[in-house]
């Protein structure tokens, strides 16, 4: 008997209970269930576990490069600054609730995989990447709340599942207005800046042409680089605040911001580069850690999906829009980071003195992402004035969102980084509001949020999407263009070669899109 319990011990406390090991064995029970070789098999279950390891070692290298930084923030603004970027604070994040958030993350897909079978919300969220970063946002919040494992596991699954087939749903109307049809769905939270910046372009662009029908210059393409855009943001954020710093505090004290201390200026400035470089090495080294978990992880869920849900439209990432208005992405882009910049002087002149809030820094690849794909939005439903105005107003909520985001994350509320996307912040903050009621009342009252959240979508993908609302259609009549022509020319663009062809799925989901 004493061996059995020592066996049982071992397998729950030194396999079960370390997220990286869990990864690999649900990756290997997946493709076992789809009867792939031996060989496969154990390839795909290793890879996932060395994924998930890098992870790890990434966010090591974020903490250690975020330090000189924050010093820096405090010392030349007064104020607590934190950068939003997904993979750090998951990263960080894991080192703690790492097997919870495996957990959570697994019941969260079973769950959204129900939903899609007996509802009219048949969305299948194949976006890997977010559903690891809203499982881990859900795992915070409710765990800091102080709830017990068993209890952040099954409601935050239950809340993930209900996002993982809502969001998709309360978007589709102008996804397809932006795509032409029911094809794809969007499967990226961002999803509150979309419709924003849909609605905008509704509100702004009656008469505004198309962003396609301009040219723009391409020595501005090398910022579509993920790596590129975030090394660069760093290089020049860590400038421009060493200068901020030294001016306001002097060489003595600043040159003590980097380990070991500066000789002199130019040492310092060159201290700041590398800092600014390795944060960008870090972020890579999550990211291929990420890819490769999900690239083993995701054709198991695919699998599991299409039997389950024969037939169900797949939400993909955000990238799966760019091709459908190329000049807009980059017009969004350049607009939602002028929106970030107007929102961080707000908050360092308003809401920081008055409520507290940290000073939200923009950084390029959320940015360029979610600013793109608003600009593609606005754009489909406001031609230019709706991609640039759009994209605008989603550089304002992903600023304003992960600031008060912070306020409900506890000790992970001081770091120096935080979730980036518009619906980590405002659901999040929703959720961490909650789970702060403590005890059964926190788990009644998130649970509520989540079935109000599932109601509005089955009332709007039954009432709105599937009743056809087509959101920029008084825009077409204005300009006397249809919607057909519209799509089909934006989508044979020659410049879409740079990212994924449109996916035609015919009954099983698509494989998802590149990692953004």
């Amino acid at each position: 008997m004493n061996v059995v319990l020592a066996i049982a011990q071992f397998v729950v406390n030194e396999i079960l209970s370390q997220p990286a090991y869990l990864i690999g064995i649900i990756t290997a029970v997946g493709l076992i269930a789809l009867r792939k070789p031996a060989g496969q098999v154990a390839g795909s279950a290793i890879k996932a576990t060395l994924g998930f390891l890098l992870i790890g070692a990434g966010a090591g290298l974020v903490v250690e490069s975020l330090k000189p930084l924050g010093t820096m923030i405090q010392g030349a603004l007064g104020a607590h600054g934190v950068i939003p970027t997904n993979e750090a604070i998951v990263a960080i994040a894991q080192q703690e609730y790492g097997a919870r958030v495996t957990w959570l993350m697994i019941l969260g897909f079973g769950i959204s995989l129900v939903l899609a079978r007996f509802t009219p919300l048949r969305y299948v969220f194949l976006t890997g990447h977010h559903m690891l970063f809203m499982a881990t946002l859900l795992t915070m919040v409710l765990a800091v709340a102080g709830l017990s494992t068993p209890v952040v596991v099954v409601a935050g699954g239950i809340l993930l599942g209900i996002v993982m087939v809502s969001f998709p749903a309360l978007a589709q109307s102008w996804t397809r207005r932006v795509t032409g049809g029911d094809e794809v769905a969007i499967g990226h939270f961002g999803t509150a800046g979309y419709i924003a910046a849909g609605a905008t372009g509704q509100l702004v662009g009656k008469r505004s042409r198309s962003t396609e029908e301009m040219d723009l210059p391409e020595g501005l393409r090398f910022l579509r680089d993920s790596m590129v855009a975030t090394a660069l943001s760093m290089v020049l954020l860590y400038l421009a605040l060493a200068l901020a710093y030294l001016a306001r505090v002097g060489q003595d004290t600043a040159f003590r911001a980097f380990d070991g201390g500066a000789t002199n200026i130019g040492n310092y400035l060159m201290k700041g580069v590398g800092q600014g470089l390795a944060f960008g090495i870090a972020v890579a080294v999550i990211l291929f850690g990420v890819r490769t978990i999900l690239g083993e992880l995701v054709p198991a869920f695919q699998g599991i999906a299409e039997k389950v849900v024969p037939g169900a439209i797949p939400a993909l990432d955000a990238p799966i829009v760019f091709p459908y208005a190329q000049n807009a992405v980059l017009l969004g882009f350049l607009s939602s980071f002028v929106g970030g910049l107007v929102s961080l002087g707000l908050l360092s002149w308003i809401f920081d003195p008055i409520f507290g809030w940290a000073l939200v820094l923009p950084g390029l690849v959320p940015h360029f992402f979610t600013g793109g794909a608003a600009g593609v939005y606005g754009n489909a439903t406001g031609g230019r004035r709706g991609a640039v105005l759009g994209a605008f107003v989603n550089g304002c909520l992903i600023t304003f969102l992960p600031a008060i985001l912070l306020q409900v994350l506890g000790p992970f509320g001081s770091e120096n980084t935080t979730f980036g996307d518009a619906d980590f912040g405002w659901f999040g903050t929703a959720i961490g509001t909650a789970a702060k009621l403590g005890g059964w009342g926190a788990v009644v009252a998130s649970l509520a949020i989540g079935v109000v959240i599932l109601s509005i979508a089955i009332l709007v993908q039954t009432k709105v999407v599937a009743a056809g609302w087509d959101p920029g259609a008084a825009r077409d009549r204005a300009l006397g263009i249809t919607r057909t022509e519209a799509v089909t020319e934006a989508a044979a663009r020659p410049d879409t070669r740079e990212f994924p062809k449109i996916p035609v799925p015919s009954g099983a989901p698509t494989p998802p899109p590149p990692l953004t």
